[in-house]
């Protein structure tokens, strides 16, 4: 669904390029499930859609708004 992915190399030097592959929201190194709320989380593909904490979270929750007058 490619909400997150994680990635358990046998080689380190070659685990950012296996992940830069992987269609997926976030993408682990040596570890899943952590989150830092600074970093905006969220899926690709059909798990959901915008993306939750840091600035782009606050960007999808809001819309631009004019009032003239």
């Amino acid at each position: 669904m490619g909400l997150g992915a994680s990635v358990w190399p046998s080689e380190p030097a070659k685990a950012r390029e296996v992940a830069a592959r992987i269609e997926a929201g976030t993408v682990w190194i040596n570890k899943h499930g952590a989150i830092d709320p600074r970093v905006p989380f969220g899926g690709a593909k059909q798990s959901g859609c915008g993306r939750e904490f840091g600035v782009e979270g606050l960007k999808q929750l809001g819309s631009p708004q004019v009032i003239a007058g």
